[in-house]
């Protein structure tokens, strides 16, 4: 393998490692119970190389198309490598989703938990899930909405036997992110779920403080996109 090292990447790693820390520290909870999913949508090979030569494992995808151009050839080198699918899913890309995905975090509809029951029936392997909550009932965003979290979550449970591992949410840009960090860990709490997948770039520090299990970081990692 040719020398892929870039001191930028690794410094923006060790940076936001040292932030997470801190906060856990802060917040009197053991840094290793969160983990740094680096968000490598959009991002050219030489950062991807980059980014895996600094250790990490663990990145996150928006689509299941460009994952699959991405990373299908690159699994074969790295048997540690986990990828997480965090973006929407449509429900007729389930099969390719559940043959890549090592976690799906946008299970959101009944339609699309068919599909994924399907396509792991049939491929022999059953990716993590995780519920997406629309904590701020947007419109535009995909997600159950909270005050549906508890009955989806039980449903999924009841219908398609799934173990589902936890939630994730994308609070509204325009509002602070702690009262939705907050809801998100009640609606985990009151349903026996102990993984919360939340917080980005700007608040994932704050995300820790209020039970983060995973943080999703793309441009404090990798800088602007391309």
């Amino acid at each position: 393998m040719n020398d892929v090292t870039d001191p930028g990447i690794a410094a923006a790693r060790s940076d936001v490692l040292a932030r997470i820390a801190a906060a856990a520290n802060s917040a009197g909870r053991d840094p290793a119970s969160v983990a740094l999913v680096a968000v490598s949508k959009t991002q050219p090979d030489d950062r991807i190389e980059a980014m895996l030569a600094t250790g990490q494992r663990v990145f996150g995808e928006n689509r299941v198309q460009e994952a699959e151009a991405r990373w299908e050839m690159r699994r074969a080198g790295f048997s540690d490598l986990e990828l997480r699918l965090i973006g929407p899913l449509q429900s007729n890309k389930a099969r390719e989703a559940v043959a890549l995905f090592d976690v799906i975090e946008t299970l959101d509809r009944a339609k699309l938990a068919g599909a994924l029951a399907d396509a792991s029936a049939k491929a022999g392997r059953a990716p993590r899930l995780y519920v997406q909550v629309n904590t701020g009932e947007e419109d535009q965003k995909a997600g159950v909405a909270p005050q549906e979290a508890d009955a989806f979550i039980a449903a999924m449970r009841r219908e398609y036997g799934f173990a589902i591992e936890g939630l994730m949410c994308i609070p509204p840009a325009e509002e602070p992110p702690g009262p939705h960090f907050a809801l998100l860990a009640k609606i985990a709490a009151r349903n026996g779920l102990a993984k919360l997948s939340m917080g980005m770039s700007a608040d994932y520090e704050i995300a820790v403080l209020f039970g983060a299990t995973s943080v999703r970081v793309g441009s404090a990692l990798f800088g602007a996109r391309m």
